[in-house]
């Protein structure tokens, strides 16, 4: 894996007391600012003890990317992809970078590791569902080997207009013995 730019950049899995405060505050300026996220009011502190709750019960990482300082500049998850099941090896995954450190790899970087993070865990489909103006997320998909499966129009209505949401899906050799149980 790649480490992005000159400044010495860690990967670490974070936890609620060191980091939910930055992850909402990453958060928050995604939903103010842009259409990667789908909701119209910042989230409140409360929320981030249930989103690590759920993170937490279902064994899905949260890779942090920080500085030398320990500041987080970017995180990324996963979670169910329509939680049946049946679809126990598929997961949907979702990388924040902070406004301040973009353009600098750390999408990448955090995205390399969640694939290895989820060949370790013996998923076997990974999706982005992502918002089509979101040019850079889409290119870095692509890059990685994603593939557009699937475009669902006007899903969404935010900042006065229409947002059409992209599928984009990366299969992966494991698991190696999957089961129907």
């Amino acid at each position: 894996m790649n480490n992005p730019s000159a400044t010495k950049i860690q990967l670490i899995d974070c936890n609620e007391a060191a980091h939910a405060d930055a992850i909402l505050a990453i958060f928050n300026d995604a939903i103010v600012h842009s259409t990667a996220l789908y909701d119209y009011e910042p989230r409140q502190p409360q929320f981030m003890a249930g989103w690590f709750a759920s993170k937490r019960a279902k064994s899905c990482p949260v890779l942090g990317a920080v500085d030398e300082q320990g500041t987080l500049l970017a995180f990324a998850s996963w979670g169910a992809f329509r939680d049946y099941p049946a679809n126990k090896y598929t997961i949907e995954h979702s990388i924040y970078v902070h406004r301040d450190h973009r353009r600098r790899g750390l999408a990448r970087y955090l995205m390399q590791a969640l694939i290895e993070r989820a060949i370790k865990s013996e998923k076997h489909v990974m999706m982005g569902v992502i918002d089509a103006a979101n040019t850079g997320s889409i290119a870095l998909h692509e890059q990685l080997g994603f593939r557009q499966v699937g475009t669902l129009p006007q899903i969404g209505f935010k900042f006065g207009r229409w947002l059409d949401v992209v599928l984009y899906q990366l299969i992966l050799d494991t698991p190696h013995n999957p089961q129907d149980d």
